[in-house]
């Protein structure tokens, strides 16, 4: 009979698994526009409640980031499975069973509420014999076997049947998905706590008399044929009522015990259809008061027949391993999915994929976007990073309408085209003496390296880029390239380097002539690692290029 209610069961199982799977039509009402939580439209508003309306309306019109929750469905849940004892005396586990059902309700997207009961039998059989005087007298009411008339063996076993009401805190993670839109499965935790109720009997009389347990082997018994013996002797009536602990509240209503219940477990569901889930699910029942006897037996063997036993330390709890079938109920036009079951994250990501390509304004088209540009430059008119029209010479025409791109500075001002105007006509007009130099380029920047490097960096770049500005302005003028240290020849080697690193730099990217540099590396009084260029004094002279003093020290 049991084998035909589990091939029903997984038949039903298999039909719904095979409707769970077909494919969701796009006219089906889960097909919304901008499903943004897989599911549902955001924009509609039937799905949320009245509370949540106005949060919903805020989104709507840009004050609120986030959207409001939507109104879901509730879940029922069937299930059933086996309910055995974990305590002193062996499980039998074809001959427990247990089914129940539950309501549960999500809070968000990773906790819920369940409200479950249980019905479960329990039975178990020791195959090992004991002393039917293990039982403290007087600790207990009963003895089972002692009133049973039993003086040799025992084989303890029991039968309880309990019932289990409990309010549940369900956690979950496998909906938040990031590569995909809806999971197939979830793993869940789970603790609660509640109500629980049991009764255990004992199988101690075969009709009215004792059991006659001749036979076997009772020092070094084997397991197998002994289970065998013991079941074809045993009656399976469970007769007699198991011992009870008058200290622990009995229920008449009931017929057994009633005390708080504490319970843990965990499991995993998969989504055969947006309305049906199928779940596997272990869990532990804590029995709060009578624990230790929930097979019935509390005390531990002494090893010898006769003698009394002692409380075992540790404690039984029932354990509840099932397979179920959970509908989600509500009208689909206005609930979604069970929110342990959407992805939060299909909001950011659908989000995402509709945001446009940012375009920032840039109104005179000169590279520079609005929001940083200091001036509406004219078209074709070449332009530095603030958006400034550049001038080459610094005399005031921008380069784009300048007629004499690099006017000397002793021939400014300048006209409107930008042309210069000496002060003389003479073939001197445009000569700067030497002991001008100083003063037309003024204080030169100097050039810093890294320690024990010859690259330069972005920032030595761009002040060598003015340095060039102002050797185009005065394009009589000489500078002298300085570099320090000389006590080693990798100083002496890595000072030249560092000249020969700014002049060629000078000459190849900013197009100065190589005989306006005079070369000047190994010097003392500065830092190993700073360059500095100066104006060339009146009647100094030298040479622009140097052979390197410790060529196979030459940084690569």
């Amino acid at each position: 009979m049991t084998s035909k209610k589990y091939t029903l069961l997984a038949g039903l199982g298999c039909l719904i698994a095979s409707t769970g799977f077909a494919q969701v039509s796009p006219s089906h009402p889960y097909t919304a526009p901008h499903p943004l939580y897989g599911t549902y439209s955001v924009t509609d508003s039937n799905y949320y409640s009245g509370k949540k309306l106005q949060q919903h309306n805020d989104f709507m019109v840009g004050t609120s980031d986030y959207p409001a929750k939507p109104k879901d469905m509730w879940e029922i849940g069937i299930k059933g499975g086996s309910f055995t004892v974990n305590g002193d005396v062996d499980a039998r586990f074809l001959k427990s069973y247990g089914f129940g059902g539950h309501i549960r309700k999500s809070l968000g997207h990773v906790m819920s509420l369940r409200l479950e009961y249980v019905y479960g039998s329990a039975a178990g059989l020791n195959w090992r014999p004991s002393s039917p005087n293990s039982y403290r007298p007087g600790a207990g009411t009963g003895n089972p076997w002692a009133a049973a008339g039993y003086t040799d063996r025992i084989y303890n076993n029991y039968r309880t049947k309990s019932q289990d009401l409990s309010l549940q805190a369900l956690f979950n993670l496998g909906n938040i998905r990031f590569y995909k839109a809806q999971t197939g499965a979830t793993i869940y935790a789970l603790i609660g706590g509640g109500v629980n109720t049991f009764r255990t009997t004992v199988n101690a009389l075969n009709g009215n008399s004792p059991y006659s347990f001749s036979g076997g082997t009772q020092d070094q018994p084997n397991k197998k044929d002994e289970l065998d013996r013991l079941k074809d002797l045993f009656d399976d009536s469970y007769e007699s009522p198991a011992e009870r602990d008058p200290s622990v509240k009995w229920s008449k209503t009931f017929a057994g015990y009633i005390t708080p219940s504490a319970t843990a477990g965990a499991g995993i569901a998969f989504r055969l259809s947006p309305r049906v889930n199928l779940a596997i699910e272990d869990r532990v029942i804590f029995n709060l008061k009578a624990s230790d006897l929930l097979d019935g037996q509390r005390w531990t063997e002494q090893g010898v027949p006769g003698t009394t036993g002692v409380l075992s330390s540790d404690k039984d709890f029932f354990n509840y391993l099932t397979v179920g079938l959970n509908f989600n109920l509500g009208n689909k036009s206005k609930r979604v999915e069970p929110l342990y079951w959407l992805n939060p994250l299909n909001y950011a990501y659908g989000e995402l994929r509709r945001v446009p390509e940012i375009v920032l304004p840039d109104s005179d088209g000169d590279g520079v976007t609005d929001q940083f540009d200091q001036e509406q430059t004219p078209a074709g008119c070449p332009v530095d990073t603030h958006g400034v029209s550049r001038d080459t010479d610094g005399d005031g025409v921008p380069d784009c309408k300048d007629k004499e791109l690099i006017t000397p500075t002793i021939c400014q001002p300048v006209d409107a085209d930008g042309v210069g105007k000496c002060p003389c006509p003479g073939p001197e007009c445009g000569v700067v003496k030497n002991d001008d130099c100083a003063t037309q380029l003024g204080a030169l920047p100097s050039v810093h390296f890294n320690a024990n490097s010859n690259k330069l960096s972005d920032d030595a770049t761009a002040t060598l880029a003015t340095v060039a500005s102002k050797l185009r302005a005065n394009p009589n003028c000489k500078v002298v390239v300085v570099g320090y240290c000389a006590a080693t020849k990798r100083q002496q080697q890595l000072s030249w380097d560092h000249v020969n690193k700014v002049i060629t730099h000078l000459q190849e990217k900013e197009g100065i002539s190589g005989d306006r540099f005079i070369f000047s590396s190994g010097q003392e009084g500065g830092d190993c690692d700073t360059v500095d260029i100066r104006a060339a004094a009146p009647g100094e002279d030298g040479p622009n290029t140097v052979a390197p003093p410790h060529p196979n020290l030459r940084k690569k």
